[in-house]
């Protein structure tokens, strides 16, 4: 029998409805961000350092937040990160630097990232992850799509009507998006508090920092948590950048505006959401390891943008690469998050994993934006990228190779 059918408990479902809210309004805070940089007539390489300062919080804060979701009632956690995104919101409307603002957005999502997927582990079995996972991925990836069609419009013509007289041409979009963040934060107040109890630790920041690294020697070092903490490091990292380079291609290739370029990256993530849902129906947690090889295809995959003609084939292209990507990871995230629950705490394990997948991110943004300011051309950011992930996965490939067997699970 693949997954349970089961029907998941109702803070499930609450839990889903906000990380679908605050996940569209990131998504269209992010091309809201690039224009009001673009209306500035800044440099083209503050745009990747947009996501960088979203980012980067993920990193800093990674020893901290895992312990503080455990801590505290993880609804309560959830409503001080979207009051962080409602503090940026207001910055942005105020005339603040964009990079300023989507920085203390991004540590109000630092907070909400262990918070959100440990209360999923701790109110769901082992066996539930993987359907769990299908489930959270498919809404979030179609709050990414509506998101990204949501930022088009946020700074198309068709908004720029109800422009203030003063102030940035984007105001109304600005607005928009703060009555979004103003309602996830209030939607989490009717988040339920699961039960789970963990024992009461130090809080001291040295302390924390220890235990933090002690705890990624744990996850690194189990072969079947390492190996999907490898997988998923490779792919955010590679996926965060791949998603401006798409906004870039749709420019170049096709002579899109931002509006419309944003429409052809939501169109990747329609094929994330068929994956995931494909994912969630059909492999179950103890077999996710098999799905290793799709990673190379995905690898093979990406530098066909280059030999793409039509705008009508990009879509069709981007649909199938984020098929893949869909199929692929969210096994791979529900495996590494049940080997963390079970090898450290759910806020622990989420806070461990956040912070190696975006440290992936930051490292291949970091990099994107030192490219970008030297003009490297597209098609060698293409191909680099291809390569990378197929010389990533045949090395996570051969280094886990004993585990190509049905894992155990509690």
């Amino acid at each position: 029998m693949p997954n349970s059918s089961r029907p998941m408990p109702r803070a499930f479902y609450s839990l889903l409805g906000v990380q679908f809210l605050s996940t569209l309004a990131d998504n269209a805070f992010l091309i809201v961000a690039i224009a009001r940089v673009m209306e500035l007539a800044e440099a083209d390489w503050r745009i990747p350092m947009l996501k960088i300062g979203f980012t980067v919080f993920y990193v800093v804060l990674a020893p901290f937040v895992g312990p503080a979701s455990d801590a505290f009632r993880k609804g309560r956690v959830m409503v001080l990160s979207n009051a962080f995104k409602v503090i940026a919101m207001l910055l942005l409307l105020q005339g603040a630097d964009p990079l300023l603002a989507i920085a203390v957005a991004g540590w109000g999502a630092a907070l909400y990232a262990p918070a959100k997927y440990g209360l999923m582990t701790e109110l769901l079995p082992p066996a539930a992850l993987v359907r769990a996972n299908g489930f959270f991925e498919g809404a979030t990836v179609c709050a990414v799509i509506l998101g990204t069609v949501l930022g088009g419009l946020l700074i198309s013509p068709l908004l720029l009507a109800w422009q203030p007289a003063e102030g940035s041409a984007y105001a109304g979009g600005m607005g928009v998006l703060l009555l979004l963040n103003s309602i996830a934060m209030v939607v989490c107040l009717w988040i339920p508090d699961s039960g789970a109890c963990y024992d009461a630790h130090s809080m001291h920041p040295r302390t924390l920092v220890l235990r933090f690294w002690r705890e990624n020697l744990v996850l690194w070092r189990d072969k079947v948590g390492g190996m999907s903490m490898a997988v998923t490091t490779l792919l955010w990292g590679v996926g965060a950048t791949l998603q401006l380079v798409v906004l870039r291609w749709a420019h170049e290739a096709f002579g899109l505006p931002l509006d419309q370029a944003a429409y052809l990256q939501g169109v990747t993530a329609l094929g994330v959401v068929a994956g995931a849902m494909a994912a969630s129906r059909f492999v179950v947690l103890e077999r996710a390891v098999h799905l290793l090889p799709l990673g190379l295809l995905l690898g093979v995959v990406i530098p066909m943008m280059l030999w793409v003609q039509s705008i009508y084939a990009a879509a069709v292209l981007m649909v199938v690469v984020g098929a893949m990507a869909g199929f692929f990871v969210v096994p791979m995230n529900a495996l590494l998050q049940h080997r963390g629950y079970t090898l450290l705490t759910a806020g622990r394990s989420i806070a461990v994993q956040g912070f190696n997948e975006n440290a992936g991110m930051l490292a291949m943004l970091v990099v994107y934006a030192g490219v970008t300011a030297f003009n490297l051309p597209l098609h060698t950011l293409i191909w680099g990228f291809g390569v990378m992930v197929v010389v990533g996965m045949a090395l996570v490939c051969v280094l886990y190779r004993g585990q190509w067997w049905p894992l155990r699970v509690a």
